[in-house]
């Protein structure tokens, strides 16, 4: 059994051809990708196909997405142990410049005290700036 089969079966997820490639593909990846990245990346994969196993993933808790303000949704790979649980939550950065996206996982979020009754459920935290990629 390999890498991806493992991390596929301990999110409890079959792990199939297609389910294993998308993994495989989001584990080379920097930064977080949209569906039509995947789409690209894979580009004999069919739209549809992609779209479920992102939103299996998802489901899963094996991959989180992203509201960057670019209108396009993108997504990333949790790491191991993460449930995301709110005190998964870490920050996004947004390059202006290449308009890639990446999870800055080092960099916690500050616990948010929010009023008698509510609930977080999830935040979006984007940083938007110039990434190490693009400062020279």
């Amino acid at each position: 059994m390999n890498k991806e089969e493992k991390t596929l079966q301990h999110r409890n997820i079959n792990p199939t051809a297609m389910r294993l490639l998308v993994l495989q593909y989001l584990s080379e990846q920097k930064k977080a990708i949209s569906l039509k990245d995947l789409e690209e990346g894979l580009f004999l994969a069919d739209k549809s196909t992609l779209f479920r196993t992102l939103k299996t993933f998802e489901e899963k808790k094996l991959i989180h997405s992203i509201d960057d303000g670019t209108g396009a949704v993108k997504y990333a790979l949790c790491y191991e142990n993460c449930n995301c649980a709110p005190e998964d939550i870490h920050y996004h950065f947004h390059c202006t410049k290449c308009d890639n996206t990446f999870c800055l996982d080092s960099v916690r979020a500050p616990s948010i005290e929010l009023p008698r009754g509510f609930e977080l459920k999830q935040a979006n935290l984007v940083i938007k700036g110039i990434c190490a990629y693009c400062n020279p």
